[in-house]
């Protein structure tokens, strides 16, 4: 689509929205910045948007406008089955996300990555083996920085790598990676998609445009990511924790071994001791990051020296300090349950647990199974401290202690801990209504402990 001289409807003022603004001003659109919000601070947002000629508007949607609109952009927080965004959808306006503007706007190469788990690890380490291989690199998308902002200054020649989100995946329509990876799917974001089918069935559009030159690698432990691969055009190279592939990349005791064809010798990529980062599940990370950078082609000894190198991402199973004898540990990027299993697999040590958050509609009955022994106390605060409380009850596990906030809790891991015992953020839950973001929740967390 021409976009220069259409009138584009931006829906959603964060900051996908104001990047996705500042895209369209460049390619000469008439935009309008809509927020449902009635109170929000228009002068800030102007602000943001370092422009005088986007119209902004708040509040109730104005339903005269849909008669006038090109093309609407939604930001990923807005719902695509809200009755506005259906009825702009029933008058054949065309809905794009932000990815998919992003997309039609910029140039080279994308290595895409989506699942339910382990999105940010794979992303940023996929990122930096890239900027070791190639000149111009971009690592976007739900990591924190809009393709929108980007995509302007990308070329032919590069490599964009990008962290793909369920309602990012929900709106692309000739999005199309030349090397795509669904890491895993769990339950995840049901108030948002209603059903497992439709989360799957997100997730899965990854690959939805890929065709048999393009590459799609899929974990094969996973039931459903498995199964995709009789759905999709791409070629498939899995990754495995537990089966020795004849194609594919896989863990063979200690080793990363890496086969690109059947009836070849594999490759060792390195040893797990060679890793920095912790956990089976970082093993998953580090050989998805490893067949996608392979598949693209890049040198398996500048493959090898980046992932020996990476020290991991923040928030994820992160070592914040050792304090009288007690080891911190921020993982509030475990926004879920089966992400917060993860961070309890990690531990080595009796560990003081803090949980509990928004309610995004989980079971946490596996999350609190997974303890195994190892969880003295959990300390549970937010929306969905009462059902995780019921929840342990459920699973035999009594050592609940609530709290009303997020100091009030952090006090309470003190006072518990003892020498030789880890205090472990992974809230299994995500941060709203009490934070910003899950970053601002593990920085509060560090902030805590470093005075301590």
């Amino acid at each position: 689509m021409e976009l220069k001289g259409k009138k584009v409807l931006v829906f959603g003022a964060g900051i996908s929205g104001i990047g996705s603004c500042g895209l369209l001003e460049r390619e000469g659109a008439e935009v309008i910045l809509y927020d449902g919000k009635a109170d929000l601070d228009i002068e800030k947002v102007r602000g943001q948007l370092g422009s005088d000629t986007v119209q902004i508007m708040t509040g109730t949607f104005p339903e005269e406008l849909l008669e006038k609109l090109d093309l609407v952009v939604i930001s990923p927080g807005v719902p695509t089955d809200l009755p506005v965004v259906l009825r702009m959808k029933e008058k054949n306006i065309p809905v794009w996300g932000e990815i998919e503007l992003a997309y039609v706007c910029g140039k080279g190469d994308i290595l895409g990555i989506t699942g339910t788990n382990g999105k940010t690890t794979t992303t940023s380490l996929l990122g930096e083996i890239m900027k070791n291989a190639f000149e111009s690199v971009f690592v976007v998308g739900n990591i924190g920085n809009p393709y929108t902002t980007v995509a302007a200054e990308t070329k032919e020649d590069s490599v964009i790598v990008a962290e793909l989100s369920s309602f990012q995946l929900e709106s692309i329509h000739m999005f199309r990676p030349k090397v795509s990876a669904v890491l895993n799917i769990t339950p995840d974001h049901l108030n948002r998609h209603h059903t497992m089918e439709a989360y799957i069935q997100a997730k899965m559009d990854i690959a939805k445009n890929q065709t048999a030159e393009d590459v799609c690698v899929l974990n094969y432990e996973d039931e459903v990511t498995r199964n995709m691969a009789e759905k999709i055009s791409a070629s498939v190279i899995y990754f495995s924790r537990a089966h020795k592939l004849e194609k594919g990349i896989f863990l063979d005791g200690d080793s990363i071994i890496y086969k690109p064809e059947q009836n070849q010798d594999g490759i060792l990529v390195c040893r797990t001791s060679d890793l920095q980062i912790l956990g089976v599940h970082n093993y998953e990370n580090v050989m998805a990051a490893v067949a996608m950078a392979a598949a693209y082609g890049v040198d398996m000894d500048i493959i090898r020296h980046t992932v020996t190198s990476f020290k991991g991402v923040e928030h994820r199973i992160e070592f914040v300090a050792e304090k009288n004898g007690v080891v911190y540990y921020n993982d509030s990027k475990g926004t879920n349950p089966d992400a917060a299993i993860k961070g309890i697999q990690a531990m080595v040590r009796p560990t003081i647990l803090i949980g509990g958050g928004y309610d995004k509609q989980s079971d946490f009955h596996d999350w609190i199974r997974s303890f195994d022994g190892k969880v003295r106390y959990l300390v549970l605060i937010g929306a969905t401290r009462e059902q995780i409380q019921k929840e342990a009850a459920e699973c035999g596990f009594t050592n609940c202690i609530l709290k009303d906030t997020f100091e009030e809790a952090l006090d309470a891991c003190v006072e518990l801990a003892r020498p030789g015992d880890a205090v472990l953020l992974s809230p299994a839950c995500a941060s709203w209504g009490m934070f910003p973001n899950y970053e601002v929740r593990g920085n509060e967390f560090k902030k805590y402990v470093q005075q301590l």
